[in-house]
């Protein structure tokens, strides 16, 4: 049996110098780095030929928009998102990859500018959305289960988002509206491997009377360990792949490999010794 519940300490302090690192991150830096979706800015696709090379093009780009990033919408189109690119910057870009790869006339595909306006409601919405799923999720598992589940749950799933954001923060990536699916998708992980466990804790009360809440958790965590870790690292190999070979969904796929990963941790490291703590206080 696996002593999980003796150690939360550890757990908890791991978790937590991440979530500091991140929030000192976000202090130093002014906030994460928001992307066009959520602060405005343009957005252009440009039809390349077969053989070009994208660092190539990057580098190019980078003269016009630093803050520019880049995803390739199929073989031979290029995705173009920046803050501060003006339609002067996109035509001088343009001449320049012209010259260089003996572009046609219209190789700009698209050009759309995405005001503030839309991204203050983007913003809203994604909020209302989180919110939603995760009032959602807490009765679902407070009626199916018992109100202290249903919180410990809920820790978890809060445990998750941060962890996440602290990682973008850390690292300073873009947060456009990928992110924001990848975080609702994440919720809906999450929450499943931290009902196969409380689902199997709640067998081991019945059978386990005259136990203490942290050996039924221990029992519990050890008899799904395997199942856990097993699930995740199918579903991360699957994802990792995807993310190494279909570059354009990078957005979405970046932040639910740490999302995966963080849900398997808390599922067994945050979410039993929340419910323990819970039992032990009343």
């Amino acid at each position: 049996m696996l002593k999980i519940i003796e150690k939360t300490k550890i757990w908890f302090s791991i978790s937590l110098l991440v979530i500091v690192l991140g929030i000192g991150f976000m202090v130093y830096r002014g906030g994460l780095n928001f992307g066009i979706d959520f602060i405005g800015g343009s957005k252009v696709i440009i039809q390349m030929p077969d053989d070009f090379t994208k660092s190539e093009v990057d580098e190019i780009i980078k003269k016009y928009a630093e803050d520019a990033v880049t995803n390739t919408v199929n073989d031979t189109q290029l995705e173009v998102k920046a803050k501060d690119f003006d339609s002067t910057k996109v035509s001088e870009m343009m001449n320049e990859l012209k010259e260089k790869y003996k572009l046609e006339d219209d190789a700009l595909v698209s050009q759309d500018e995405i005001g503030a306006s839309v991204s203050s409601e983007l913003t809203k919405n994604s909020l209302i959305s989180l919110s939603i799923a995760v009032i959602a999720m807490l009765i679902y598992v407070a009626v199916r289960f018992e109100f202290k589940f249903g919180v410990s749950a809920i820790i978890a799933l809060l445990h998750d988002i941060l962890i996440t954001v602290a990682i973008y923060a850390i690292f300073n990536v873009p947060v456009n509206t990928p992110f924001i699916v990848a975080i609702l998708t994440i919720v809906g992980y999450s929450i499943n491997d931290t009902i196969v466990i409380f689902d199997r804790i709640r067998e081991n009360i019945n059978k386990m009377r005259r136990s203490s809440p942290a050996e039924v958790a221990n029992i519990s965590v050890t008899q799904t360990m395997s199942r856990s870790i097993n699930t995740t690292l199918t579903t991360l190999f699957t994802i990792i792949a995807v993310n190494v070979f279909v570059p354009s969904v990078r957005e979405f796929t970046f932040p639910l490999i740490i999302g995966i990963a963080c849900g398997a941790y808390s599922s067994i490291f945050i979410a039993s010794p929340v419910w323990v703590m819970l039992k032990n206080r009343k």
